[in-house]
């Protein structure tokens, strides 16, 4: 007997490149059936809404309580409709054991972390006070950080570098050549952020390998990906080629939509969707992953390709396939979405309006198998 059954929801899983009407169950805290009239203990009517594979965020910061930006992984998975949250460097070496033992270990919903290359991780990051955790380079210490990325290896994705003036300073691009280093020593990728210059965007772009991450891929000048010709620069393009990977990360600094236009009409897509939400951009103008969703597909990107990268294509940068698909045999993992029409208020980072006539909101969470919310 099925645990679970949604019944009648639109079936959106571009992992099977399935988008049709039907139903699926869970059993035993898995994928059981996809079909007509099932049925199972707990049946859920979801006719007119969206069943997505769970939600992955590639880039949150949900050390809540031992960092000053950090959110609360759970809350934010009820309103955004999200099962798998990667923490992109909240804590470094000399917090990631609190980080696994208070929050990530008691959480509901899954958390996989980036160990961030500064010992403190970032640990002064508010409205009022803004230290970047890279500026001070006493505070990098390659073998702390492989020590702790080899005692959590169960866990640790890879390494986390923020650079930039806000973020290092005068150290410029320094932490990035000491990330890579320890990434080379442990077998595990980088994901970069990457601010205002210095550093310039070459500098960062041309040293990341396959499979590395350049978070906030779609800034606003300066430091943008494209020209104001609308051709999208040199380096990019060859990143793209050899294979890094690139990630929205929109945060309350990091997205554009005039970057944003220019890119997709030169064809260039993200890789992945992701909110950057923290304890600023959660209030706006990121508010969650669904939010950033929805300014793709107002801006013209269709709903198949928006879950995609915010399911298959995150679950594949992380190397891990058995999330962010339905298959059968997969996760129990699914997000209900109820996708509204009529006019909505879009807001990227510098104060760019859009106004949209679609917005995409949770109207359902399923974890290991069992409707989780709404209760």
């Amino acid at each position: 007997m099925n645990d679970l059954v949604l019944k009648g929801g639109r079936m959106v899983d571009p992992s099977m490149a399935i988008d049709k009407v039907t139903d699926i169950a869970f059993a035993n805290g898995k994928v059981s059936a996809i079909g007509d009239n099932l049925s199972g203990t707990d049946e859920r009517d979801v006719r007119g809404k969206i069943v997505a594979p769970g939600l992955i965020d590639l880039h949150t910061h949900v050390y809540w309580g031992g960092t000053s930006l950090g959110v609360e992984a759970e809350l934010l998975a009820r309103t955004g409709g999200v099962a798998t949250f990667i923490d992109a460097g909240s804590a470094g070496p000399g917090n990631f054991h609190g980080f696994r033992r208070h929050v990530i270990e008691p959480s509901a919903v899954r958390i996989l972390p980036y160990l961030n290359i500064s010992f403190p991780g970032i640990f002064a990051f508010s409205k009022t006070v803004m230290v970047g955790e890279s500026a001070d380079m006493r505070l990098l210490d390659p073998r702390e950080a492989v020590r702790v990325a080899r005692e959590h290896a169960d866990l640790v994705l890879g390494i986390k570098v923020r650079v930039g003036k806000s973020a290092s300073g005068n150290s410029g691009a320094q932490p990035l050549h000491m990330a890579l280093d320890v990434a080379e020593e442990t077998g595990l990728p980088v994901m970069a952020h990457l601010d205002n210059p210095p550093p310039a965007r070459h500098e960062v772009v041309s040293r990341l390998r396959p499979g590395d991450i350049l978070t906030h891929c779609f800034r606003p000048f300066p430091n943008a990906p494209v020209r104001a010709d609308g051709r999208v620069r040199d380096e990019i393009l060859e990143a793209r080629e050899r294979g890094v990977i690139f990630d929205i990360g929109h945060g309350g600094g990091s997205f554009g939509f005039g970057t944003t236009r220019k890119m997709l009409e030169a064809g260039f897509l993200p890789d992945v969707i992701s909110s950057d939400v923290h304890a600023i951009s959660i209030d706006g103008p990121a508010f969650d992953l669904l939010t950033t969703m929805s300014k793709f597909l107002c801006l013209g990107v269709d709903l198949g390709t928006v879950i995609k990268l915010s399911t298959q294509n995150p679950a594949a940068a992380i190397k891990r396939p058995d999330l962010g698909t339905l298959r059968i045999g997969a996760v129990g993992e699914a997000t209900v979405i109820e996708q509204k029409t009529g006019k909505f208020d879009y807001t990227d980072c510098i104060g760019e309006r859009l106004e949209g006539d679609r917005r995409l909101v949770s109207a359902g969470v399923v974890l290991a198998g069992k409707w989780w919310h709404p209760v």
